[in-house]
This record gives structure tokens, C-alpha cells and sequence, in this order.
């Protein structure tokens, strides 16, 4: 593996129709800056609006928490376990992952990143990899994860693209063309398939298909989403990629890019993030759909709401809004608290938290309580999703006790 290290990167953006040069991200002296193309500049669109306005010149990142990468660019890159896959793979070709600097890993991702943007130049592309057993592919992650075994550390990278997240996951295209509708390949990724770790509870899988149920049943806005066979078990959790439709290709921005705001400790508030939807997307409803995921998160028992959790979609014209919800899921967070508190709640938040964070998005106090209803309801039928995703039994009362225990908090 030959990867040397690099001064400047080409940052381009990517639409069915245009492939537009957006600029150039150069190090320096241990510093990152970014230079925007003047032809971008023309076309006024704000991928960033909070970090990286439009404007010419070099514009250097003044933060350090993305490495000094500005947090428009890092979300481009994968985390947990798509880092880890690459770092395990730099160190058997005897490459120290530290010696890379966060522009050498943007090479990697190349035109494989989630949202829009691509990097030049990038990192030869593999073959594509044809799978048929998804069963597989979980025994050789536990393998790797269990044993450090790294045979298996190419391919697993190759499926894992650049996906962010903790889980070990694929990215892979449904066949249309196939005789066999569940044939995949890694040439058109359009869905993302996520396995247990090895530290995971063996029913991950149903249980995220049960929220992805339950949320879809109380009108959040959710991608498409099933389970894949298996002959281990019910299936595994797969959602349809909301980043791509067809050839066409949406910009992506988690509030973790958009802010500048840590996701691997507990940083934000539900408040900052209805404010900052306000500010972006312009659009009360758009806070309303922000609020019905706050609501679902806590109601839910959902505390892994970490700032990569959020994210909005800017189209071809420049307009954003709130992204589809995902990573909805039973969890405890970290000492059992929400990673996001709810105006500086984050163990025990009330409806009088919810009812003044509505508020401070421009939600009117009747229509907050009839979304909280509408959420409140369908979670107390936590029993028949369950029960329809094949959760065990005994799970699904664990569950159900902590939901218990949230709605008795939640209402004194």
C-alpha cells in the first residue's frame, strides 16, 4: 500500500447535472485552510453557513476539535468503526495512523463520502465486491472484533465505504435486474446495512427495525427501512441511504459539522439545535419535525442522541431542511442520561422541558401537546412492535420498564 502524505486537496460538489469545483483545502505549517473557487463563489451557495461562509481568499480553521478540519469536511469522514477498519489496515502495510493528517483521510474517502462533496485526488478505487451472505459477513466482524484477526480487514473496508457511526456496517445497492431481489454490490451504494458489535445485544437488529416501526407509526419522518434475511436470526437492520436518490446526490450537514460541536462527549442541547434549524432552514415546520424527534428520542428511551445524530439536506438551489431521523434505537447514554440535554436536563426531562423548548423553536403550545400525545400514544403500543419485529419477550419488558420510567418522570 503505497499512501503518501499530502499538502492540498480539490473539494468538488456533485449533482446529477453539475460537477462544480467548490475549492481547495490546503496544510500549512500544521494549519488547515480553505480557499473557495471563484466559480462556486458565483453560484452563492452556502454549504456551511455557520463555519465556512462564502466569501474569497484563504479562510483558516480556527477550531482544533475536527483535528483543525472545518466540521463541513469532517463530516465527510467515518468514525468508530469505519476508522477503525482504515486504521487497522494502515498499520498491517506498517503505516502509523497518526501520521495522517485529516486531508490524507479526506483522500481515502475520494467520491465514496456521504452528502455531495468529493476529494481529489483520491485514494484507487477497489473492485467492486459482490455479497450473498450476510451471515457472513457478521461471523467475520465478530472474528475480527473477538480475535483481531485482520485477514478479513480488506473487504470489510471495502464494504464499509465511509459510513460514519459505532456499528459495524455495509453499504451496498439493491439489485433491481436480479432474478434474486436481496442481490447486492457495492457499485451503487443506495443501503446501508448495520450488524452487532461484539459487545451489542444479539437482538440490535429487531429492536432498531422496532423503533424504526414505532416512529414511522407516530409520523416521523423516517427513510425507507426493512430487515434482511438471516439464518441466525429474524434479519438485519437495513435503511435506504435518504443522501442519494437515484444518480442524484444531497449535501449533507450533521449539527456536529454545522456547529462545531463534539459528538463523542455530551456538548449540546435540544434547545440549540431548534434554534439552529430555525436559522437554517427558515421554516416553523421545519422546527415542528425537530420537535417530534426530540419527543420520540425521550419518550423513547433514545439517549444516544449524540450531535452526528442530526443532520439537514440542502438541494440544488441552496435550500435546506431536517433530514430524515435515524439511529433511533433503545439506549441507555452515557451514565444513563440523554448525550443531548433538554434545556440543561439530560437524566429526567419533563413536559414542562419539551413545552418550553417548543416554544423557543415557534411552536404554539397546543399543537406541541398534540404532537407529545400523538408520541406519548403510539410508544405505549411498544409491546406489539416489538412483538411484530421478533424481539424476545424478555427484552422487550426491559424495555418496556424503562419507558415506564420515563413516562412517570416525565409527567410530575
Amino acid at each position: 500500500m503505497n499512501f503518501k502524505n499530502i499538502s492540498v486537496i480539490h473539494v468538488r460538489y456533485f449533482t446529477p447535472a453539475e460537477n462544480l469545483p467548490v475549492g481547495r483545502l490546503a496544510l500549512m505549517e500544521r494549519k488547515i485552510f480553505f480557499e473557495y473557487h471563484p466559480e462556486f463563489l458565483e453560484k452563492g451557495l452556502e454549504l456551511s453557513p455557520f463555519k465556512l461562509p462564502l466569501k474569497p481568499g484563504l479562510i483558516p480553521c480556527k477550531d482544533l476539535l475536527f483535528e483543525g478540519l472545518f466540521g463541513v469536511f469532517n463530516d465527510s469522514l467515518p468514525d468508530g468503526w469505519g476508522r477503525l477498519l482504515l486504521d487497522r489496515k494502515l498499520l498491517k502495510h506498517g503505516i502509523m495512523p497518526g501520521d495522517l493528517s485529516p486531508l490524507d483521510r479526506l483522500r481515502y474517502v475520494g467520491k465514496s463520502g456521504m452528502g455531495a462533496l468529493t476529494y481529489h485526488p483520491e485514494t484507487e478505487a477497489t473492485h467492486p465486491i459482490y455479497l450473498q451472505d450476510l451471515d457472513e459477513i457478521e461471523n467475520e466482524i465478530l472474528q475480527f472484533q473477538d480475535n483481531e484477526d485482520d485477514q478479513f480487514v480488506d473487504d470489510l473496508l471495502d464494504l464499509n465505504s465511509s459510513s460514519a457511526g459505532a456499528r459495524p456496517k455495509i453499504i451496498v445497492n439493491l439489485s433491481k435486474d436480479s432474478e434474486n431481489p436481496n442481490t447486492m454490490t457495492t457499485e451503487n451504494s443506495d443501503w446501508i446495512i448495520k450488524f452487532r458489535s461484539s459487545l451489542d445485544p444479539k437482538e440490535s437488529g429487531m429492536i432498531e427495525y422496532a423503533y424504526h416501526l414505532m416512529a414511522k407509526a407516530a409520523h416521523l419522518d423516517v427513510p425507507e427501512a426493512r430487515l434482511f434475511p438471516s439464518k441466525k436470526n429474524v434479519g438485519y437492520f437495513g435503511v435506504k441511504r435518504f443522501d442519494r436518490i437515484g444518480d442524484k446526490r444531497l449535501h449533507m450537514h450533521t449539527i456536529s459539522g454545522l456547529l462545531h460541536s463534539d459528538h463523542r462527549i455530551p456538548s449540546l442541547d435540544y434547545n440549540t439545535i431548534m434554534k439552529a434549524t430555525l436559522l437554517l432552514t427558515k421554516n416553523v415546520q421545519d422546527c415542528e419535525k425537530q420537535f417530534k424527534n426530540s419527543v420520540f428520542n425521550i419518550l423513547t428511551h433514545n439517549r444516544d442522541d449524540h450531535a452526528k445524530n442530526f443532520s439537514f439536506l440542502m438541494d440544488e438551489t441552496g435550500k435546506w431542511r431536517v433530514s430524515p431521523a435515524y439511529d433511533l434505537t433503545f439506549s441507555r447514554g452515557p451514565s444513563g442520561e440523554h448525550c443531548t440535554m433538554i434545556l440543561g436536563e439530560g437524566k429526567n426531562p419533563t413536559l414542562s422541558h419539551l413545552l418550553k423548548l417548543a416554544e423557543g423553536g415557534g411552536l404554539k403550545k397546543q399543537r406541541a401537546q398534540e404532537i407529545i400525545s400523538e408520541v406519548q400514544e403510539t410508544v405505549s403500543k411498544w409491546p406489539f412492535f416489538a412483538k411484530e419485529c421478533g424481539v424476545s419477550k424478555s427484552t422487550s419488558q426491559r424495555i418496556q420498564l424503562s419507558l415506564e420510567h420515563v413516562s412517570k418522570t416525565f409527567f410530575v
